[in-house]
């Protein structure tokens, strides 16, 4: 019988200050020496959205790199597990963190970006990412493919029909479709035809589907959003780092918010699935030219543990 092997990690909810809210992440700090089916078998195993292994950089400007998988299959970027795999290293001591902004590099499957650890009082406030420049890949303009989208969705037409603003893939990273709704009530309202969201992506090029209006649950929010992305092995997600990137510039670019040269947008997501998330966007312009797309929010630890195999 073979050695068996034992590994640390860690979760953490991201996009919340409290326990059972925001997105669970799984974080393996030492990955080194995993063949690429076992990771797979492990974020199997551990049945969330994304789980995350660390493992030495191999660009010398980064301090890490970070492997991603959802139960299904091997993701290039995503929002959440970045910020939390990120917290986690920094609660661990792995990553130094001082008051006020402390910045590294991070290496994923796209590339290096930056990480922005926030800390105050020795407490770790706030972790923020940016992301790769926006991607405006196409409005969906023909009207059978806006009504074969609201089916998908199990709404009406009317739902999506003649609004101010597109229905359109858009990508930081990762691509998205962005629907545009009426209400807060036809957000709340939908109910998920799997196989027909999956045939919409397939269509339109997209990992997922980011419903959204402008109404929210919360004062302080911008939108309020949920997010569908059952071909890569998610049906909803809770908060969703990359499609709040990318629904932040399509905000910024259709002119659906108040745009300055930083524009800051709070989007609420995860409300129906009972894990309440608020997601920080900030998007930097120039010239009417959007240049940066930051994403960040709040983190909590939730479980430390042994998986053996």
């Amino acid at each position: 019988m073979s050695d068996r092997r034992s590994l640390k990690f860690y979760q953490a909810d991201v996009f919340t200050g409290q326990p059972f809210g925001g997105n669970p992440v799984a974080v393996f700090p030492n990955a080194h020496g995993l063949a690429d089916y076992q990771l797979q078998r492990i974020a199997r195993e551990m049945n969330l959205s994304e789980t995350v292994f660390v493992l030495p950089p191999t660009d010398q400007a980064a301090v890490v790199r970070l492997r991603i998988f959802t139960p299904t299959q091997e993701i290039p970027f995503a929002g959440h597990p970045v910020l939390g795999t990120f917290f986690v290293l920094a609660q661990l001591g792995l990553i130094a963190v001082t008051d006020g902004v402390t910045r590294v590099m991070q290496e994923c499957n796209i590339g290096l970006f930056p990480v922005e650890l926030h800390a105050e009082d020795g407490e770790l406030t706030r972790v923020v990412m940016t992301q790769p420049k926006p991607e405006f890949l196409g409005p969906v303009e023909a009207i059978e493919d806006v009504y074969k989208i609201a089916g998908a969705l199990g709404l009406p037409k009317y739902a999506i029909t003649d609004m101010r603003w597109p229905i359109e893939v858009v990508s930081t990273g990762l691509p998205v479709l962005i629907v545009p709704l009426r209400t807060l009530t036809a957000v709340r309202s939908i109910q998920l035809n799997a196989s027909a969201i999956m045939d919409v992506c397939s269509q339109f090029g997209s990992n997922g589907v980011m419903a959204f209006t402008p109404v929210t649950v919360e004062p302080s929010a911008t939108v309020h959003a949920r997010m569908f992305a059952p071909s890569i092995g998610i049906l909803e997600d809770p908060a969703t780092g990359s499609a709040s990137g990318a629904l932040g510039a399509y905000l910024v670019q259709n002119g659906a918010v108040d745009v300055a040269p930083t524009t800051e947008i709070i989007v609420e997501q995860g409300y129906e699935i009972e894990r309440p998330s608020q997601i920080f966007v900030r998007v930097e312009s120039d010239d009417d030219i959007i240049q940066t797309v930051k994403v960040g929010g709040q983190c909590v630890m939730v479980v430390e543990g042994t998986l053996t195999f």
